[in-house]
């Protein structure tokens, strides 16, 4: 390919790409911030109406830092979505219409998060594991069975030989190091990023499909109609396309009880290796919400395909499709009619028809608010209430049913540092002076050990208290220790 070749593709890309708008607007970081916040999580779909209150409600904090004009919440997403980063679509469970991100979107974010936080240029996790799937590739895919069966049996002798030598304490045998357990994490992590964009996209490429085959179905002659045989023998058009066919794999095995159970225990089990307290808070919850994540798009993808596949089943039993061949006939007819025509008739000829149009302004049916009365009914007229007098100590009383004494914590703690002359844990609080707030108390404690006092990583505390209800309570926490006295 030539280089003129290549830049006139890449000149096209740049005008049609979703993505690469949004990445060259001059507002790309408020964008990012806004989408990302309410709507880059997997899965999430939000009601319109939401989302428009939460971005007002960001666009207070934000225009004191970006020159965003006097616009609000819904011109921005109008604007959004007419660039191919929203998604709109009805609601299923309520009237109205939901916002989601669309696969541009998804892009974009994960794009702009990989030049905010880039990978490693060369790991040896990712070596290992491209080198482990083209291995396994040229396996699976080679016609000569002997080959295959002899690659096989030194893949089954490289294991026997592993398994001897973890059975024999051999020191080779160890542990993959904590350093490269953290690249491969960090590495499947980079690749289930990808996912979210994949569920838009496969959602997006079965709305084209489905709109495909209803063209088909208008465009099809009388006698070459095998769209609509196909849908009335009960073959599911959509679902058995390649894509359809790609997306029924992957959400076998995500629905799959014993592969899915399987899946979660290699996660929990990964999460509970040493190396695993090293990972940021953020790529823990990823590891472990992964499976969920994976469903929640199966099962979003799936909705999707059902509806794409009874609707287009209802067009054609109902034979609304007819009237719509018939339509079509005619706009053809004149259009063709046309032709002709625009050489004698000027488009703005008198033709000695007259169309009366509304004066009511089109607009959707959405956008209207009905009238509730019961917004300006303000209620009974609120009466002059009678003073009475109430001492500090009912209201002290009142307080506390409503909030931490700390004061009193604070006093407990200080009281213990000097009893002992040294550094005090929580459960020792708590045994020299009982929790008089039940567990609020232990809550104010652990509170402040958080901010004033030291964990121990290495050991953990068996805490005990009784609650306002009279019952006796056990658990075991974080060791936090007071090492200096805290301030009230």
């Amino acid at each position: 390919m030539s280089a003129l070749s290549q830049a006139l593709a890449f000149k096209r890309l740049a005008q049609d790409s979703a993505t690469l708008r949004m990445l060259r607007a001059d507002h790309v970081a408020v964008m990012a911030a806004l989408l990302g916040e309410h709507l880059g999580a997997p899965g999430t779909r939000l009601d319109t109406d939401e989302v428009h209150e939460r971005i007002d409600a960001d666009l207070v904090d934000l225009r004191d830092h970006f020159d965003l004009a006097d616009r609000r919440a819904k011109a921005f997403c109008d604007d959004w979505r007419n660039a191919g980063l929203l998604v709109r679509r009805p609601a299923t469970e309520a009237r109205g219409e939901t916002y989601e991100l669309s696969a541009a979107g998804f892009d974009a974010l994960r794009i702009l998060e990989q030049l905010e936080t880039p990978p490693a240029a060369v790991t040896e996790s990712r070596l290992v594991a491209l080198a482990s799937s083209l291995h396994q590739l040229a396996i699976e895919t080679d016609p000569d069975t002997g080959r295959r069966l002899r690659a096989l049996e030194a893949e089954r002798r490289r294991i026997d030989r592993e398994i001897e030598r973890v059975r024999a304490g051999d020191a080779t045998a160890r542990v993959l190091d904590p350093k490269r357990a953290e690249e491969r994490v960090t590495d499947i992590l980079h690749q289930a990023q990808g996912m979210p964009a994949d569920f838009a996209r496969v959602r997006a490429r079965f709305a084209q499909l489905n709109q495909d085959l209803r063209t088909g179905i208008l465009e099809a002659d009388d006698g070459d109609d095998d769209v609509l045989d196909d849908i009335f023998r009960g073959v599911d058009l959509i679902e058995s396309s390649d894509e359809g066919r790609t997306f029924t794999a992957f959400s076998s095995f995500v629905r799959d009880p014993e592969q899915s159970a399987a899946f979660e225990e290699d996660v929990s089990a990964v999460l509970d290796r040493d190396f695993a307290h090293q990972l940021t808070p953020r790529a823990r919850r990823a590891l472990r919400g992964l499976m969920r994540d994976m469903k929640d798009g199966s099962r979003q993808v799936h909705g999707s395909l059902t509806d794409f596949a009874r609707g287009l089943r209802r067009y054609v039993y109902s034979h609304a499709f007819l009237t719509d061949r018939a339509l079509r006939t005619r706009l053809q007819e004149a259009l063709a009619q046309a032709v002709p025509a625009r050489t004698q008739v000027k488009p703005y000829a008198d033709v000695g028809v007259e169309l009366e149009l509304s004066t009511l302004r089109m607009t959707s049916v959405g956008s209207l608010i009905l009238h509730d009365p019961t917004e300006y009914d303000t209620g009974e007229a609120l009466g002059e209430a009678e003073t009475t007098t109430v001492d500090v100590a009912t209201l002290a009383a009142i307080a506390r049913e409503t909030e931490i004494d700390f004061d009193e914590l604070v006093g407990h703690i200080n009281e213990e540092l000097e009893r002992n002359d040294g550094p005090v844990s929580v459960g020792q609080v708590l045994t020299a002076h009982p929790a008089t707030q039940g567990v609020a108390s232990v809550i104010g404690l652990v509170s402040l050990a958080v901010t004033h006092g030291e964990i121990d990583d290495a050991a953990s505390e068996d805490i005990a208290w009784d609650g306002l209800d009279g019952v006796h309570r056990r658990a075991v926490v974080d060791r936090y220790v007071f090492v200096r006295s805290v301030d009230a």
